[in-house]
């Protein structure tokens, strides 16, 4: 039978990091299915070709990112009932969430395969690569019930504090991915179809090994047929949970989007530049993004059990190590960034303009130390309306209104432009602070009401 992770007790450092390092793993093999798609049809197909799947996989990332959100509710609440002993509302919990999830699929796969050309026209989608375009959203949301049960069983065991299982099976995956993309791009020539068929075939291989895994091993706790129906309470937790950061994903998504139009308004090259350096960007902002989910599900056991100052500390040992790998990517984005851009173009102009943007970027790399950590903690705390409303305020009230100005002062530059992001960050840092020092005078208040101190320190304080 699977066990769970017993994040309550012990040493904080060492299993937060490690379990931290397979979340980032996993995050960077699935950011991987795009990239490949696009590098094996760049090597095999026409210009056409690689348009087609870019706009169709900028898609695909936005749903998967909102559904990916979505799912933290999940995560958060099985942690939360684990931290409290409560074993039996976890199945009830996956139950609920298997429901849920349900109908997204449903939805999603009724909505995008029906309207995939409408879709590929709002993208603006070039009409050399409209119906490239339009198959490659088509063939992906057709899977989408493997897009969608791979993120619920992703929660599930983050809520298990499990992240080496995920990462095994999208290891698998991605390797059946670049198989696939080989055998329907390279051998077939199926162009972006055979892309979209690779990518929905590996995430369909991926499914399935996760539930054989999960029949041999079993669960930690009660769960059969019964428990799949729409519980009273749970259902309506885990969307309240996971509503909220599913929303911020899509709409900070968007704000990417509109700069993005606004680096495209600049002239070729600093769009050229502007669009590689997103690219990059995106592997390097996976780092954060690690430590939050990670802390995520740390903290939600933490505060099922009542126990809010080892759940502070998870917090500072996590700001402190996130803040070491900062200023490592500070470095390499800052100093080497156009190494990184040469990856992706060979234009020399293009490389420049890439490295300018890149330069705001890395000075984020220290502030998203901070508000991914922060942002972590609240989200295993189940506030995560904070967390929405940070976002909303920092992607539409400073990120795009800073981005525009910026592109409008001669002479044009990239990295003013960039500097949207850092500006962006250091007000949510602010808002997140703010609502972090009123919330943990509650939470230690309630803990000296319950009895229940807590005296682990991080291994190095040990």
């Amino acid at each position: 039978m699977s066990k769970v992770k017993d994040f309550t007790d012990g040493k904080i450092f060492s299993p937060l990091v490690k379990f931290i390092i397979s979340i980032f793993a996993a995050l960077f093999l699935q950011t991987m299915y795009g990239a490949v798609d696009l590098l094996i049809v760049g090597r095999f197909g026409n210009a056409a070709d690689v348009s087609a799947v870019s706009t169709g996989s900028q898609i695909m990332q936005v749903i998967t990112l909102t559904i990916t959100g979505l799912a933290m509710g999940i995560t958060i609440l099985i942690g939360q009932k684990l931290g409290q002993g409560k074993k039996k509302y976890a199945g009830n919990v996956v139950g609920s969430g298997i429901s849920i999830f349900v109908v997204i699929a449903i939805i999603l796969t009724v909505v995008f395969v029906t309207f995939a050309p409408s879709v590929a026209s709002f993208m603006n989608a070039p009409a050399e690569a409209f119906d490239g375009t339009s198959t490659y959203i088509r063939i992906c949301c057709a899977g989408a019930v493997f897009i969608v049960a791979y993120n619920l069983i992703g929660g599930i065991f983050r809520g298990l504090g499990d992240a080496k299982t995920p990462l095994m099976t999208v290891f698998i995956a991605c390797v059946a991915n670049i198989l696939g993309d080989l055998v329907f791009v390279g051998i077939f020539n199926m162009a972006a179809a055979g892309a979209a068929l690779a990518t929905v075939l590996a995430q369909a291989i991926s499914v399935i090994l996760s539930l054989i895994i999960i029949a041999k091993r079993g669960l930690p706790f009660e769960f059969s047929l019964k428990s799949i129906k729409f519980h009273k309470g749970l259902t309506s937790q885990i969307i309240k949970f996971g509503a909220p950061i599913a929303l911020q994903e899509l709409l900070v998504q968007i704000s990417f989007l509109v700069i993005v139009m606004i680096g495209n308004a600049m002239g070729i090259v600093p769009s050229a530049g502007m669009g590689v350096a997103q690219k990059l960007a995106a592997f390097i902002m996976l780092v954060p993004s690690s430590f939050s989910q990670g802390v995520s599900a740390f903290v939600a056991q933490n505060y099922g059990a009542g126990k809010y100052d080892r759940a502070k500390k998870a917090l500072l040992c996590a700001i402190g190590t996130s803040l070491c790998c900062g200023v490592c990517m500070f470095f390499l984005a800052f100093f080497k960034g156009d190494i990184l851009a040469s990856i992706f173009s060979t234009d020399h102009e293009v490389i420049l303009a890439a490295w300018d943007y890149l330069k705001s970027y890395a000075i984020d790399c220290f502030f998203t130390a901070f508000l991914f950590c922060m942002i972590g903690f609240l989200n295993g705390c189940g506030k995560t309306t904070i967390v929405m409303i940070q976002g909303i305020v920092g992607a539409f009230l400073v990120r795009i209104p800073v981005a525009y100005v910026m592109s409008k002062i001669e002479p044009v530059s990239l990295f003013r432009v960039g500097l949207a992001t850092p500006s962006s960050t250091i007000v949510q840092i602010i808002i997140c602070g703010v609502y972090l020092f009123f919330l943990s005078k509650t939470l230690f208040k309630k803990e000296e009401t319950t009895d229940a101190p807590n005296h682990e320190l991080c291994d190095a304080e040990a």
